[in-house]
């Protein structure tokens, strides 16, 4: 906001108080349209959250003695936006305060011999102890981002699930409806000047900005601090949230969560939720990214003379697969749409890997039938190209 703008508000209309109010007077009313139109109280309410911004700006000169005889001086000067000269001075005419603000008016001479202009005289009203351009509004506040962790079975994180958090995060005072204090009417912080930040230099014509030390960010300070909050405007608060995990997620991912953390203050928006999920084993079943895997035993003659076998999936129908003749143990298959679920929404495959199964106990009759077997392929030997092998190496 320019030094125009200020210079032409009136600051007593907004507080509803006479010119020669005292700081009892100025300190009552204030504290009287605060509670009314704070933010907490009018929660949507867009009109309100405007009124509060301008009481507490009104609040900010007239309550501080050196600023408010800064502002009645320059209000002395301009009044309406009009130069008035002093007695004798023909009465009264307009000038643009551009050009007096500019410092110089057309033709190169100093306006009115104010030097640098009048935005020299009235800068430290109006930007003590804040950057170029900052005003006396206090800012709204984005709420703290929360984590929480939560322990998915197999299937819930493969499908997704809604599941309850408990959780525990800063949240506006009830006590004091945010406000930090305990009769509700906290007031700008002179330092930052209801930014909650102050910028420092770091050389090079750079310059950092931080959160304020004096009201730790909020832009607010409280005259009279809340028992239950201490002056800061947060207490503890706890809280079950049914969170939608989405279907497939995998172990130790982290999942951002808009808008579901702490809620901000003075209309700011709230924080995010970061959910660390955990997932159980499953005893037949496991994953490699957007694929299920499986292990499925079969017999020496599925895998030699070929066979349909069955596979389970998770949690529908069993799907047959045709193992070609001579399979070998540890061939991997694919069953495809029977995987986790993607982002899109599609789904990855069942990945189904063979492996041979060797009977720890036979019968007589498939004694014999091996035996005959070993007889009918004596001549062959699985080994001989090792052995050729480790000779030319």
């Amino acid at each position: 906001m320019s030094t125009k703008d200020f210079v032409e508000k009136d600051y007593y209309k907004v507080l509803g108080v006479p010119k020669d109010a005292t700081e009892a007077e100025v300190k009552k009313a204030y504290r009287k349209l605060a509670r009314e139109f704070h933010p907490d109280a009018n929660k949507g309410d867009a009109s309100a959250e405007e009124r509060f911004k301008e009481i507490s700006e009104a609040n900010d000169i007239l309550g501080d003695p050196k600023k408010r005889k800064e502002y009645d001086e320059a209000r002395a000067l301009f009044g309406n936006g009009g130069f008035r000269p002093g007695p004798g001075g023909g009465g009264s005419f307009n000038f643009d305060l551009g050009d007096l603000f500019g410092g110089t008016q057309q033709g190169g001479g100093q306006a009115g011999g104010f030097g640098g202009g009048l935005g020299d005289v009235f800068g430290g009203l109006f930007n003590r102890g804040a950057g170029p351009g900052a005003g006396t509004r206090t800012q709204p506040r984005r709420g703290q981002d929360i984590e929480s962790e939560v322990t998915l079975s197999f299937t819930e994180a493969v499908d997704g699930a809604t599941v309850p958090l408990r959780m525990s995060s800063q949240a506006p005072c009830k006590a004091c409806s945010g406000t930090g204090d305990k009769n509700g009417t906290p007031r700008v912080c002179p330092t930052c000047v209801g930014t909650g930040q102050v910028s420092r230099g770091s050389g090079g014509g750079f310059s950092l900005t931080d959160p304020c030390a004096d009201c730790k960010g909020r832009g607010l300070i409280a005259e009279t601090p809340c028992d239950v909050c201490k002056g800061s405007g947060r207490a503890r608060s706890s809280r079950t949230m049914q969170v939608r995990i989405p279907a497939g997620v995998s172990n130790g991912q982290r999942i951002r969560l808009r808008g579901k953390g702490a809620p901000g203050e003075r209309g700011g928006p709230a924080g995010d939720l970061y959910v660390l999920v955990h997932v159980d084993s499953h005893p037949v079943f496991g994953r490699k990214d957007d694929n299920l895997t499986v292990t499925v035993p079969v017999t020496f003659a599925e895998a030699a003379l070929g066979a349909d076998v069955k596979v389970p999936t998770l949690n529908g129908p069993s799907v047959t697969l045709k193992l070609p003749p001579g399979t070998p143990n540890g061939r991997t298959m694919r069953a495809r749409g029977k995987g986790a679920v993607r982002k899109d929404g599609t789904r990855g495959d069942l990945l189904v890997t063979v492996e041979v199964a060797v009977p720890t106990e036979l019968s007589d009759k498939a004694r014999e039938a091996l035996e005959m077997y070993r007889e009918a392929t004596e001549s062959e030997d699985p080994r001989s190209a090792l052995f050729e092998s480790a000779k030319g190496a």
